[in-house]
């Protein structure tokens, strides 16, 4: 079963800098997209931002409007890691952070899809 591990949250004052990572880990044939959701409270969980396989260069990051400029997604595609650097924090970042990976993991009956979710990190943007 596909395992994410994130690190790399805590609290910083606005206009302040965070770098969240996560590592996929666990019987991994193959992933097709990783990156970020966030859940702020009272919220509904949104998509920060991603990169998928594929396709153009330019389609296969996405970037929720509000991070646009602020925030960058890195893969490395061969240790199946994601990071989101997240530059000039506002308040409004403040949310609990969801590692993401799509992709097939290794059973005995062949590759199998798989769509895992990390336990999450929080990051809290106050003076």
């Amino acid at each position: 079963q596909v395992q994410l591990a994130e690190s790399g949250g805590g609290l910083v004052q606005p206009g302040g800098s965070l770098r969240l990572s996560c590592a996929a880990s666990g019987g991994i044939f193959s992933v097709t997209a990783m990156g970020w959701h966030r859940q702020a409270p009272g919220k509904q969980r949104e998509l920060v931002a991603g990169i998928a396989n594929g396709g153009p260069v330019d389609s296969r990051f996405a970037y929720a409007d509000s991070v646009k400029g602020r925030f960058i997604v890195s893969r490395d595609n061969a240790k199946n890691t994601v990071d989101l650097q997240m530059n000039d924090l506002k308040p409004e970042d403040t949310a609990v952070y969801y590692c993401y990976a799509e992709g097939h993991e290794v059973t005995p009956e062949g590759p199998r899809k798989f769509d895992s979710t990390g336990q999450g990190t929080q990051v809290t943007v106050s003076a």
